[in-house]
């Protein structure tokens, strides 16, 4: 079996992430749309390179996220910068193709992202960055139980002129 059912969804579930998808990831990660949104457009990546990463971080609570109806990989998500004193981490998320966006997989997943972070992590406060041009993911975060704490003016360069980027929050106690 080539993915395992990590943490399940009603339409997707997390995986541990598998080192033959490297060359997928590449491929989207070489898509400007894609990295435009997450913030990695200047970097290069290799094959080789992303087979390293893989083989580095797929026990560092990052996921592959997987459709069920096909078991086919549309993206990857995580939780970093983990501080178990604070209770505190980042999240990140992307869905690879475009057709795969606009479909309540990222809220889902960050849903499960937040229960697994609040409830087997022990967490309180997980947070995202998000570029103020990129709507539909903020909208995916809200509705993810997600909420702006602050923002930093001009702070990203992307797609030829300076964007804010927002800081976005969920806290274990407000979680819907």
């Amino acid at each position: 079996m080539r993915y395992f059912k990590k943490m399940a969804g009603e339409h997707i579930y997390l995986s541990p992430m598998n080192v033959d998808d490297a060359e997928t990831y590449v491929k989207w990660m070489s898509d400007q749309e894609v990295t435009d949104k997450i913030g990695s457009s200047s970097r290069i990546i290799t094959v080789d390179g992303e087979k390293k990463w893989i083989e580095k971080n797929a026990g560092e609570y990052q996921f592959a996220i997987i459709r069920k109806s096909d078991d086919a990989l549309i993206g990857n998500c995580g939780i970093e910068n983990v501080d178990q004193i604070s209770q505190t981490a980042e999240v990140g998320i992307f869905i690879g193709d475009q057709s795969d966006r606009g479909k309540g997989y990222g809220t889902e997943v960050l849903k499960l992202l937040l229960d697994y972070g609040f409830y087997t992590l022990n967490l309180h406060n997980m947070m995202l960055r998000v570029f103020a041009f990129n709507e539909p993911a903020i909208h995916c975060y809200k509705k993810a139980g997600f909420r702006e704490f602050g923002r930093r003016k001009e702070a990203y360069f992307a797609m030829g002129k300076l964007h804010d980027v927002i800081y976005m929050e969920a806290v274990r106690e407000e979680k819907q």
